[in-house]
């Protein structure tokens, strides 16, 4: 299959499951019904009547949001348009994140680099501490030029991170394998920052600053998730009371899985389960 013909299936795909990825009339939400800001307050700027939010960097300073509840399960999303130009060294990240007694993380970050050559993204996963989990992918479309939205999906079987409505990760609750799984309630962080000592080629190109600032832009502030404490976890955030929680989505359908395995091939340019100078002997969830 050609591009072209990759290209046209994944939008049929896309179209075919928006009933499983809900991103429905609820997108319009207010900011302040979810999130607040946290950082760099006067690098953030309010438009749409407060539906859509530009975060811009400068040598003064980026800026940041989070939502106002932790979450211990459910489905999280945001429309993004990162940053144009020059853009090695800026890190535009959208994550779920705790670090309390335990550190567990899932990430979307988008790693600027050099006028025509690709933005990474980067997803990575931890569990109580323990992280080093990177897949990287090279996207089939520029993510400066219009929102997209990336999404995660996270129930006790199983996390599975999208974009737009395509599946390009997923970690297991390999429990039985002695792997660590997130199970304590996280906060949705949103930040645009400067990542010049690791982001672009391990921090060997630094954020050019003559190109400031830089502006990304976030919509759809809805989240469909089971409120909890990192302290006092709510049982019932397993229920299957809440549809990300429901048998369905404890596996891919046949046609997720399809344009999982397809999206990866063209795709993804780093996988931390391949890599052997990192990994001797692969972690125990990738194998199998």
């Amino acid at each position: 299959m050609d591009f072209r013909s990759w290209l046209i299936m994944t939008v049929i795909l896309a179209l075919f499951q928006t009933n499983f990825l809900r991103s429905d009339a609820a997108g319009n939400v207010n900011f302040d019904a979810n999130y607040h800001v946290t950082w760099g307050n006067d690098h953030v700027l309010f438009l749409d009547q407060r539906r859509e939010v530009q975060l811009s960097m400068d040598q003064a300073s980026g800026a940041g949001f989070a939502s106002n509840a932790f979450y211990a399960s459910g489905f999280f999303q945001m429309r993004i348009k990162i940053p144009n130009k020059d853009t090695a060294g800026v890190v535009t990240a959208f994550y779920l994140f705790l670090n309390t007694t335990v550190h567990d993380e899932l990430d979307f970050e988008f790693l600027g680099n050099r006028p025509g050559k690709p933005v990474a993204l980067q997803t990575n996963v931890f569990t109580n501490h323990v992280g080093g989990r990177e897949q990287k992918f090279n996207l089939w479309f520029d993510p400066s030029a219009d929102f997209h939205y990336y999404k995660i999906v996270w129930n006790h079987h199983q996390i599975v991170f999208f974009i737009d409505d395509i599946p390009i990760r997923i970690f297991k609750n390999n429990g039985h394998k002695g792997v660590g799984y997130p199970n304590k309630a996280m906060q949705v962080i949103v930040s645009l920052w400067d990542g010049s000592s690791w982001a672009t080629d391990g921090g060997r190109e630094k954020v050019n600053w003559s190109s400031a600032p830089f502006q990304a832009h976030f919509q759809d502030f809805n989240i469909d998730g089971c409120v909890s404490t990192p302290d006092s976890p709510n049982k019932e955030c397993y229920s299957q009371k809440h549809w990300w929680n429901t048998e369905q989505h404890w596996l891919l359908n046949p046609q997720q899985q399809k344009a999982y395995y397809d999206t990866r091939k063209k795709f993804m340019t780093y996988d931390y389960c391949a890599d052997r100078n990192r990994y001797p002997h692969p972690p125990p969830e990738c194998i199998g």
